[in-house]
């Protein structure tokens, strides 16, 4: 599986390609009398993975993180990344031709505002933006004097020559043992909440959801099983869903018409136009609908009702059959995470590199899937697998040329994650290679206090991520450190491993409810020289009385179950209840993963949860 990502890699994240491409893109721009173009990372559906034939920043610029955006103008181009990106921007697109920009405090709106000219001519993708994205670009464009243009056609599309064709990944359905609730279901609480909008129908733009909603899963994008398509949500009478019918076999196809009535992708503008002639108010959410579909809507007479994709906290609450999943892949997650560490231990620093530790990573997870007949479906991201100075890459990905030697006395950052059918993982461990020094082991330290100030918080309901965020980073504040990433992002099940709305984070605004999944992953980035990260997956249970308490309060039940390195802890500066936390942690992990390994990496687990302190 990693050999062809790895070549893939080489390849398109070449700083090479920007100036050839760049230069392709300004000729079409000149010859259509504009000034700009914006290109994002995204596709029609917003989504954090792209099929290939989407991916036009890459293709453009090089750069090939999940968050992103450039803007070409006639005599300069910037391309905005967040602080996950920052390193890795500059060693993939190229720096003479492009200059980085943060996209969270000068994003592309506020730029343009700042920096186009009075009577400019900005172009772009109305199917590439969101509502809320392209109002405010039309805003800022307008206090600049400038105009910004939607196109009929993607200029990129345009000059790409060997662009690959859209999936046809085969539509699988998930059991509802699983799922934990009858497709049928699901749509009838969809179709009320439509209605408690004010709304006719609502658009589900986002694949996740449609996935959810209809208890399906496909193979169009890599590391998340998702059908691409959309939906319309009726609150009265027979949904649709517009899916290419080359992706459903017999069993699909037959299960899918019971649920709604089928039609062409390339018939939902003309769909959409028809619903909107007959003066229907049309749902769309307006941070992740296209700003397309509100101009057809608008256009043909309807009325948009902006309000969230219904679907979106529905499938963020986990049902009990999904926990129970979830529990079980991270059981069977945490026994391949602990042969593979058990290995590692085992390696002489210096023989072994980056990408020989994420191939024996994936094929212990193989091994555990076959032993216990939930088969491992994919990896849920490119495994981060970052050495030395490669580790403090927030967002490394390991490629031939980037491959590094596993170096004495390193730290070594490996954040990796799993698609089980009944559960997606993610977990990071920050590892030892021979001995780590006084200041890796205080800092690692730091962070892994904040991975349990947050795993042992009890919090009132109606708490959002952004009034935890601090508690994980408030070790490491008081020693002067900081990272420059959110602290957990949500998870779905057996879909995305980045999943919203809910999150661990400064802008975390969604209230936290029974049920949903999360990261804790606090962490510290020494440029060029170390990455420290720790991560558990964790969900949040429901609230329960404290005694002599007055209120109910929420806590979080930790999923990951694998060991941290012992030999990074300084035990002098954890709290008597911090230890007791790890020591607990570790206990646990020995009990449930010790059954499902045995002879050596039995002996290396148990010295590995040994208590501490």
């Amino acid at each position: 599986m990693y050999e062809a990502q790895f070549q893939d890699f080489e390849v398109t994240g070449d700083p090479s390609v920007g100036v050839p491409r760049v230069a392709l893109l300004r000729e079409w721009l000149a010859k259509h009398d504009l000034d700009g173009f914006i290109v994002p990372r995204s596709d029609e559906h917003q989504g954090e993975y792209v099929a290939p034939c989407s991916e036009r920043l890459r293709w453009l610029t090089g750069f090939s993180g999940s968050a992103g955006v450039a803007i070409v103008l006639r005599d300069r181009a910037v391309i905005f990344v967040d602080g996950r990106y920052t390193l890795q921007v500059r060693h993939q697109a190229d720096m003479n031709l492009f200059k980085v920009e943060s996209l969270v405090e000068n994003p592309p709106a506020q730029w343009l505002a700042e920096n186009v000219g009075k009577g400019a001519r900005i172009a772009f993708d109305p199917w590439l933006h969101t509502i809320a994205e392209a109002a405010a670009m039309r805003r800022s464009t307008a206090r600049a004097g400038a105009e910004l243009l939607p196109l009929e056609q993607n200029p990129i599309d345009a000059i790409w020559k060997d662009r690959p064709r859209p999936p046809l990944g085969a539509v699988t359905l998930q059991p509802n043992e699983l799922a934990g609730e009858l497709a049928r279901d699901k749509l009838a609480r969809l179709a009320e909440a439509v209605a408690k909008q004010g709304a006719d129908y609502a658009v589900l733009t986002d694949p996740s959801s449609i996935a959810w909603a209809f208890n399906i899963r496909g193979a169009d994008v890599p590391h998340t099983p998702l059908a691409l398509g959309f939906a319309v949500i009726a609150a009265k009478g027979p949904h649709l869903l517009f899916i290419d019918e080359r992706k459903l076999g017999i069993e699909a196809e037959a299960y899918l018409t019971q649920l709604a009535d089928l039609r062409a992708p390339d018939s939902l503008e003309g769909e959409i136009a028809k619903l909107a002639k007959a003066g229907s108010r049309i749902s769309l959410d307006p941070v992740l609908a296209a700003d397309r579909l509100r101009m057809i809507v608008e256009g043909n007479g309807g009325k948009v009702v902006e309000a969230a994709d219904p679907a979106r906290l529905p499938r963020a609450t986990k049902k009990e059959a999904e926990l129970a999943g979830s529990r079980a892949a991270h059981r069977r997650d945490g026994a391949a995470v602990v042969r593979f560490l058990c290995w590692l231990d085992a390696q002489q620093p210096g023989t072994i590199d980056e990408i020989t530790a994420v191939t024996r990573l994936e094929e212990a997870r193989h091994r555990v899937g076959e032993e216990t007949q939930r088969a491992l479906k994919d990896v849920s991201f490119e495994t981060i697998s970052g050495s030395g100075p490669n580790g403090a890459i927030i967002h490394y990905r390991v490629s031939r040329a980037s491959n590094r030697q596993l170096g004495k006395d390193e730290l070594f950052l490996l954040d990796s994650g799993a698609q089980y059918q009944d559960g997606t993982t993610d977990i990071t461990r920050t590892i030892a290679i021979g001995t780590p020094s006084d200041e890796m082991r205080e800092r690692f330290t730091l962070v892994l206090q904040g991975l349990m100030a947050i795993s042992r918080l009890r919090f009132p309901p109606g708490t959002r991520g952004s009034d935890l965020d601090a508690f994980a980073r408030y070790a490491l504040w008081q020693h002067g450190f900081d990272y420059a990433h959110g602290t957990g992002h949500g998870v779905g099940s057996y879909l995305a491993v980045h999943e919203g709305p809910q999150r661990l984070a400064k802008t975390g605004t969604e209230k936290l409810l029974t049920g949903m999944i999360l990261s804790n992953e606090p962490g510290y980035y020494k440029e060029g020289h170390y990455g420290i990260r720790c991560e558990n997956l964790i969900v949040v249970d429901a609230p329960s009385k404290i005694e002599n308490g007055d209120i109910e309060m929420h806590s979080f039940e930790t999923l990951t179950l694998a060991p941290f390195d012992r030999r990074l802890v300084r035990a002098d500066l954890l709290s008597t209840g911090e230890l007791s936390w790890l020591n607990a942690y570790h206990a646990r992990v020995l009990a449930e993963i010790g059954p499902m390994v045995d002879g050596e990496t039995l002996k290396w687990l148990e010295a590995a949860t040994a208590p501490i302190g």
